[in-house]
């Protein structure tokens, strides 16, 4: 009896220390923005390639999450399939500008960056 009572215990503590590790949707959108703000500021391209990581990370964190404005609607409904959509678009936006950084080529990087406000825009009035 005390085996399983260990193991019940012990299962119950990792499966509520993964939920810990996984941040929610308004953290994964901060931590986005704040990391925007860096790299456009930013001369330095691994600060640059940095920031695009934790960005991207992020963003595929808020892909286990639902906003509000969706919460009650099936996983395979159109509007959490346009709301992934509209991560992956930032993903493949923040990839793009990372090649480009790592090529050397931080001035474009750059400018591939500021279509993310765009695209922010675009989802943030879906789903904000």
């Amino acid at each position: 009896m005390r085996k399983h009572l260990i193991a019940l215990v012990t299962v119950t503590l990792l499966a509520c220390s993964a939920q810990v590790m996984a941040a929610d949707l308004s953290t994964d959108m901060d931590t986005i923005a704040d990391n925007y703000g860096k790299i456009m500021k930013t001369s330095d391209a691994k600060a640059f390639t940095d920031g695009l990581a934790k960005m991207k990370a992020a963003a595929l964190d808020a892909k286990n999450d639902t906003p509000d404005k969706l919460k009650g609607k099936a996983p395979d409904s159109p509007e959490i399939k346009d709301y992934h959509h509209g991560l992956d678009t930032l993903i493949g936006q923040i990839d793009k500008a990372a090649e480009l950084a790592k090529a050397g080529k931080l001035d474009q990087a750059k400018k591939e960056a500021e279509g993310f406000k765009a695209t922010r825009n675009e989802n943030h009035k879906k789903f904000k």
